[in-house]
């Protein structure tokens, strides 16, 4: 999946070849951003009961980004995402499942707003929803606790026309979850995943 992404990206460098002059990002500008995200949470994450090695896997979905600029350079953006499914192991034997909803909200500085290439950074704030949560142990109730961490990000776009823009994104999330089984705490799931994410924009 991760070549996937590449892919996708750099055909937005070929587009760009062939695009007309764009338009530069300018204060009071709302930017949609509608692509996919691939959740890859950080390995070894972390033990549960003491003694059960806790891996988390994988998931990609489609996700919708809105961005209001205040200046020239400075925006704030708010991700939303389709619900991401993983599926977990433990002491690396599948063990169960759980779905979440990450909503972020990030501050950005674009370095090149007025340019056909623009790169930005961003920083803010993550609060992840978790539920569904399911363990292969007949009647036993699993619950993770929602999260509330830091976030960062990074993305590189291409200007396609005056509306229109391709790009690609790096996310950092903090996200840990303390966990419960049949209400005993069993310790905490340190996900931590980076998300990698390509998109097309839209400038109104």
């Amino acid at each position: 999946m991760n070549k996937t992404l590449i892919a996708l990206a750099l055909s937005g460098v070929a587009a760009l070849a062939f695009a007309p002059n764009a338009q530069a990002y300018e204060a009071g500008d709302w930017v949609a951003r509608f692509g996919l995200g691939h959740v890859n949470p950080k390995s070894d994450n972390g033990t549960l009961a003491g003694t059960l090695d806790l891996e988390v896997g994988t998931d990609v979905k489609p996700t919708l980004a809105v961005s209001y600029f205040f200046t020239d350079n400075v925006a704030a953006q708010v991700l939303a995402a389709w619900p991401f499914e993983h599926d977990f192991d433990l002491n690396g034997v599948e063990s169960g499942s759980l779905k979440h909803l990450p909503p972020t909200v990030t501050l950005q500085y674009h370095f090149n707003p007025k340019g056909d290439v623009n790169f930005y950074i961003g920083a803010g704030l993550n609060y992840t929803f978790i539920y569904d949560e399911e363990i292969a142990i007949p009647g036993a109730d699993l619950e993770l606790d929602n999260s509330f961490g830091l976030a960062a990000e990074a993305g590189l776009e291409f200007k396609l026309n005056d509306r229109w823009s391709m790009g690609a994104q790096v996310w950092w999330v903090d996200i840990d979850s303390d966990a419960e089984l049949d209400g005993a705490d069993i310790g905490t799931a340190n996900v931590d995943p980076i998300v990698l994410g390509v998109n097309l924009a839209y400038r109104f």
